[in-house]
């Protein structure tokens, strides 16, 4: 029986090819981006769980309010953990790490940049799950001058993994030994780096410093323990070894800090969530956003529909057209229940070729995918075996919804009744397949005015006053490894044709900084007189490289030694500073991470406030100081040089003073787009996922509309006889389904506001939602549906009003 079901299925399926290749497109399409979607969510959510003890493993983050402003922090002091796994039984391990930037490694004769190190105490293996291929996870990183290295790092210098014993040369001829070397990180870490030395290189770490962060620091509980319950206990613990040095340096008790409107918080951090849910300032690399999460699931979810909307309309539009079949087959005596299963039989075949397809489609896709969006997704094994038994369920039930109305209410008909001509076959009372296509166009509108609304807000974004220009500006990466020489490189560029300034600082408003300080108004250090802002050390070229303005007073010069103490703020620093003009007036810092020596600045100048950290943040203060800072030098170029041939110069005059060292450089303007590009990402992938959606909601519509003219081909022969034209009969028959478009729009325009709206709350400086995006996303949807319409509605206007008449 179920056999024949299978062939009488397929006879049918093949006697209509057009409903069955628009219902197989559209669900092919739409699973496919399903699944797409799928691997993207479960890839991000599986960031560290690669970890044994994921699920136990929590970094210490720092919630600080003072001097005005209130940050979370990745970054804890360096005694902080050691004091933890002392003082609390629940802590089972912990351990610090400190990004150690840039570093040199010598290859031959060559030096060569790597930008993935970072300092690890010794117990970085008791905590995450770093397998070793070389090496004894218990001593690696005992021993100062101590390394490990990935797998890939040994082959990239030795061309073997075998090289624990052997001596990598770091930045200044610095011999480090290798330890240890360990499997490449997955890709699916919040930090990936190729090289950990030894933290007890690291004088800081040894110091007792309770108001420094200066150390990324982890634990792991023990099994069963709370971690709201350990987080209770922190108060207490910051209370015992902050509370002096709080009194030491700041004359005043841990009570009278907080009375003073401040606080200084610890709180435990899942290591699972740091990747999407983690925006704090010093976090090792940058996170992803659970925001998104939400958003691409949502999308997932509503083209899915959208695929499934279109199966179910076309089902019951032909469905009705079936009616007699049904009259027939029920007077030859089929009972209802072999009418019910050879319906869903046709039904889920369609759907599990779709899904079949889908599969293939998806896997052709991948590697487009993984462009789009900077993924490098792979459909494996494991993965598959756990979304095939899903994708089958999805099948069954998709399969038996859309065939649900044929199988149960078409096999329901007095058999007499249909073969009479008693049934209405019309497409006029589907209020459900109206129900349908309406939700159909409310979210292909939703996602056209969503894309309009991220693509407005990244031009807003690449087109907004920063309060520097970045454009034309080269900057000359490493510069601290030409030593006393990188003054002599500086003013070598300085003089080449094309160059029009150039400054030397690696503090840089498109790099990472983290160099905050406490900024106070008397020496006493009175907490009610403080600033926290960012302190760069720049030259007396920095303002004018970047075209930075003055709003009041001077730039830093050569020609007055006293400048070395001076300091430029900000406009933000300035309204937070008590001072009515603050010109003339002193500001006093801490030296050092104890905080015992004090540093003592004259304010020279107020910046007009520029943004040096993501535009998602508002602007907060700033001071500029005149120091020596050879990290990087910046070169303003003239807008109409010749980039290639200055380039070549800029490297000659490298090459002439450190031929061995590595040439890197980048462009300011790429620099700042880097920061965004999370969020260009997100708007190509809005943008094809829009079409997609609009692609599939327009196959139905298709469909549909083809369906409608068919059902009423003698209508349409009958008005054409009687003098209708053209414009007429394409008039009546899109009509009801252009209000639709419109009813769809209507519906869809708040809730694309309110999301939209939510959405922008995420930027310091949000573009403004103005009504010509509805207006255009509105009109883009109309005709889009119109084009979709016509085709169909033309074609039967323009036919033969004597081959319509004949059809019945």
């Amino acid at each position: 029986m179920f056999t024949n079901y299978l062939k009488t299925a397929f006879r049918s399926l093949l006697k209509n090819k057009g409903f069955t290749a628009l219902n197989v497109l559209g669900l092919t399409l739409g699973i496919a981006t399903c699944l797409l979607i799928v691997f993207y969510v479960l890839d991000e959510l599986s960031y560290d769980r690669y970890n044994e003890k994921a699920d136990r493993i929590y970094r210490i983050n720092n919630e600080i309010k003072f001097g005005g402003n209130e940050n979370v922090y990745a970054a804890s002091p360096a005694p902080a953990a050691l004091a933890m796994k002392n003082d609390f039984p629940e802590v089972e391990q912990v351990v610090r790490l400190q990004g150690a930037g840039r570093i040199r490694v010598k290859k031959g004769s060559q030096y060569i940049q790597e930008n993935h190190a970072v300092y690890a105490d010794s117990s970085l293996f008791a905590v995450f799950t770093l397998p070793l291929i070389e090496g004894d996870a218990a001593n690696a990183l005992r021993d100062p001058h101590s390394v490990v290295i990935t797998e890939r790092t040994a082959k990239k210098y030795f061309n073997r993994t075998d090289v624990v014993g052997q001596t990598l040369l770091i930045n200044d001829n610095e011999p480090y030994k290798i330890t240890g070397v360990i499997k490449d990180l997955p890709v699916e870490s919040h930090f990936r780096f190729d090289f950990f030395f030894a933290i007890s290189d690291l004088s800081a770490s040894r110091e007792a410093a309770w108001l420094s962060n200066n150390f990324i620091t982890y634990v792991v509980l023990k099994p069963g323990s709370d971690p709201a319950r350990l987080e209770a206990k922190f108060p207490g613990f910051l209370r015992k070894y902050m509370g002096p040095q709080l009194q030491d340096v700041l004359h005043l008790t841990y009570e009278g800090f907080e009375k003073g409107g401040n606080y200084y918080h610890f709180s435990l951090f899942p290591l699972t969530k740091i990747h999407l849910q983690s925006n704090s300032v010093d976090d090792m690399a940058p996170n992803g956003n659970i925001e998104y999460i939400y958003i691409f699931s949502a999308i997932a979810l509503f083209i899915l529909l959208i695929a499934c909307i279109n199966f179910m309309n076309l089902s019951t539009a032909r469905s009705a057209n079936r009616a007699r079949e049904v009259g027939v087959r029920k007077v030859l005596g089929s009972p209802r229940k072999f009418l019910v299963a050879q319906f869903l039989t046709e039904s889920v075949l369609v759907t599990l070729g779709g899904a079949g397809l889908a599969v293939i489609l998806a896997w052709a896709l991948l590697p487009l995918f993984n462009t789009l969006s900077g993924k490098e997704l792979t459909i494996s094994y494991y993965l598959i075996s756990r979304l095939l038994p899903i994708l089958l369920v999805f099948v069954v039930i998709i399969g038996g919804l859309a065939g649900s109305y044929p199988a149960f209410f078409l096999s329901a008909f007095q058999p007499i009744d249909v073969l009479k001509g008693k049934l209405a076959s019309g497409f006029k009372g589907g209020r459900l397949r109206s129900t349908l296509v309406v939700f159909q166009f409310a979210i292909s509108f939703f996602l056209i005015t969503s894309t309009l609304v991220v693509y407005q807000q990244i031009q807003y974004i690449q087109s907004r006053d920063l309060g520097y220009n970045r454009g034309h500006v080269l900057i000359v990466q490493n510069t601290g490894t030409l030593g006393s020489q990188a003054h002599a490189f500086k003013q070598e560029v300085k003089q080449l044709p094309g160059v029009e300034n150039a400054t030397l600082t690696g503090e840089l408003p498109t790099a990472e900084n983290g160099n905050w300080t406490s900024l106070f108004e008397d020496r006493g250090l009175d907490q009610r007189r403080a600033v926290h802002s960012q302190l760069w050390s720049v030259d007396e070229d920095y303002l004018g490289t970047l075209g930075m303005k003055i709003k009041s007073g001077r730039n830093f010069s050569k020609e007055m030694p006293t400048d070395s103490s001076a300091v430029i703020v900000n406009e933000a620093a300035a309204k937070m500073l008590s001072f009515a003009n603050p010109l003339n007036q002193s500001l006093y810092a801490p030296a050092d991470n104890l905080l015992k020596k004090i540093n003592t600045y004259h304010i020279i100048g107020v910046i007009k406030d520029f943004n040096f950290q993501s535009l998602r943040k508002n602007v907060t203060p700033m001071a500029l100081t005149l120091d020596e800072d050879r990290g990087a030098l910046s070169v303003r170029i003239h807008a109409g040089a010749n980039i290639p041939a200055l380039m070549a110069q800029v490297e000659d005059k490298w090459k002439g003073l450190s031929p061995n060292q590595e040439f890197a450089y980048s462009f300011m303007k790429d620099d700042f787009d880097g920061l965004y590009r999370a969020e260009q990402r997100i708007g190509k992938i809005f943008l094809a996922f829009s079409s997609l959606a609009i692609l599939i909601a327009c196959l139905g519509l298709f469909g549909l509309v083809a369906y409608a003219a068919e059902q009423r081909t003698r209508e349409i022969g009958i008005r054409k006889v009687l003098g209708a034209g053209i414009a007429t009969i394409v008039r009546m028959l899109s009509r009801d389904f252009i209000k639709l478009v419109l009813l769809a729009i209507l519906i869809a325009s708040p809730l694309a506001w309110l999301a939209m709206h939510k959405w922008l709350q995420g930027f310091a400086y949000p573009v403004g939602i103005s009504v010509w995006i509805f207006i255009v996303a509105g009109l883009i949807a109309l005709v889009i549906a119109v084009l979709t319409l016509s085709f169909q509605t033309i074609r039967a206007a323009v036919a033969n009003p004597a081959k319509s008449l004949k059809t019945e």
